[in-house]
């Protein structure tokens, strides 16, 4: 019996490695053939499954991709997406609609997948970071098959994808992150037992399944850091994401402090068109958990107590809420901020605004007075950077890249307001309606500070960390 499963075992192992090197060889071969037909092509494939999503991601994407193209004009930009539903076409004018990023179609090439379900997060009720690290290998398997690139650089962190590239069709891997899928915070909240998103509440009241947790995290964050490893440039989004990559990958010499691109330039001209009538505090980000606007409802909830006794100045306020929608979890989300709208009797004062084209956008920033923003450990913040840049007086989450980045608190060089709960947002928000006119400083110092994430910034900084890819190819 011992025989019997030591020679299965060696049969398997057998196996394994013989397709192993014939899926290798096949991917090689495939890959010399694809060759971008220009005298001294090279396909750079990006995997992006939600090119179409129309998020902050999104415009690090359609920057890059314009960036290559004018760099090294004689290469093919791959995009691997799952957004089956629309056409080359019809992306490439999203992208032109929602950021004003006009892309050359003749050197860009789709390629669309039909397995994006096995990174949905929705599937894995239980063990989701797993779960979705698992369905990215299968995703990226069908990405690797279709089309295996001379280069690869992931631009939504599924970097249990870079193995896959990197040993089966020797591609060179880069990497851009927006934020560790695990992080050192994360571990914190479960061994302090705190109730969060991705810590539910039976889960944190249960030594014994923290324990588990743990455990798990731990273990996870050892395979995170393997495949991490494989990456041969790693850019990161801001100095909270660096510091997390730092601990988790331990790789000093590879990594790359990219901020990703914020449209500033134009955003910094545009003139305000303030109606006395009515004070807009405005939120632009995409429907996900992550962002808790919950938060943000509690917080005007707040604020309608603090001006209790001025109802003619309550009336005034409107909390507008722009955001994108990807898939159905993200329009439940919605449904769901809706009814708590509803719930806490706010729905004169909030407006829901989705999928917005960007000239309405525009108009929106033309017409609001704050901005709020209430993620806890934001990696970066594209969207405070723009309505600094647009003018607007921030109030940001006192943590991650807005604490680390982007908002400074310090007297004489103040630039916004950081705040934790709904409390101290509400009376921020107070603060700034009540000092309004006094508030021409810091709105100033804001438009000033941001343009070291310029779009011009980004392409400089993008180029030079994946310059390294382009050689011996």
């Amino acid at each position: 019996m011992f025989l019997f499963l030591l020679w299965l075992l060696l049969s398997l192992a057998l196996l394994a490695v013989l397709s192993f090197l014939f899926l290798r060889q096949w991917l090689i071969s495939r890959k010399n053939k694809l060759h971008s037909p220009s005298e001294n092509g090279i396909n750079v494939g990006i995997f992006h499954p939600y090119c179409n999503a129309g998020g902050g991601g999104e415009r690090v994407l359609w920057c890059a991709v314009r960036a290559l193209q004018d760099k090294y004009p004689n290469s093919r930009v791959v995009i691997y997406t799952g957004d089956i539903d629309a056409s080359p076409n019809s992306i490439l004018q999203k992208a032109k609609n929602v950021f004003n990023i006009a892309i050359d179609s003749d050197s860009v090439k789709f390629v669309f997948l039909k397995q994006r379900h096995w990174i949905e997060a929705k599937n894995y009720p239980h063990f989701t970071l797993l779960g979705q690290s698992i369905g990215s290998m299968v995703l990226g398997l069908e990405a690797l098959c279709k089309f295996p690139p001379d280069i690869y650089i992931d631009t939504m962190g599924y970097a249990f994808t870079y193995p896959l590239f990197r040993y089966l069709a020797q591609s060179k891997v880069g990497c851009y992150v927006h934020y560790p899928v695990i992080s050192t915070d994360m571990l914190k909240r479960v061994q302090q037992r705190q109730m969060a998103h991705n810590n539910k509440k039976y889960v944190a009241r249960n030594p014994f399944l923290t324990w588990t947790k743990l455990a798990y995290y731990r273990l996870f964050s050892k395979m995170y850091k393997w495949v991490g490893c494989c990456a041969e440039t790693i850019m990161v989004n801001s100095s909270w994401t660096e510091n997390h990559i730092l601990q988790l990958w331990d790789v000093p010499f590879k990594t790359h402090r990219v901020y990703p691109p914020c449209e500033v330039s134009h955003l910094k001209n545009l003139q305000h068109t303030e109606k006395s009538d009515e004070f807009i505090i405005l939120s632009v980000g995409q429907f996900r958990p992550e962002k808790d606007h919950p938060l943000q409802l509690q917080a005007i909830y707040e604020l309608r107590t603090l001006l209790a006794q001025d109802e003619s100045l309550w009336n005034q306020i409107k909390l507008v809420i722009v955001g994108s929608c990807r898939n159905e979890d993200d329009y439940d989300r919605l449904k769901n901020m809706q009814d708590l709208t509803k719930h806490l009797s706010l729905e004169n004062n909030v407006q829901f605004s989705v999928n917005v084209p960007y000239e309405d956008l525009l108009k929106l920033y033309q017409s609001a007075h704050i901005g709020i923003h209430t993620m806890w450990n934001e990696h970066f913040g594209i969207g405070i950077v723009e309505s600094m840049a647009a003018g607007l007086i921030m109030v940001a989450h006192r943590s991650g890249g807005p604490l680390l980045d982007i908002v400074e608190t310090s007297e004489g060089s103040q630039n916004g307001f950081l705040a934790t709960d709904a409390v101290e947002y509400a009376e921020n928000i107070l603060n700034i309606i009540i000092n309004n006119s006094e508030m021409a400083g810091i709105r100033s110092a804001a438009r000033a500070s941001v343009e070291r994430f310029s779009e011009q910034e980004f392409e400089k900084n993008f180029l030079r960390a994946v310059s390294t890819l382009f050689t011996n190819l």
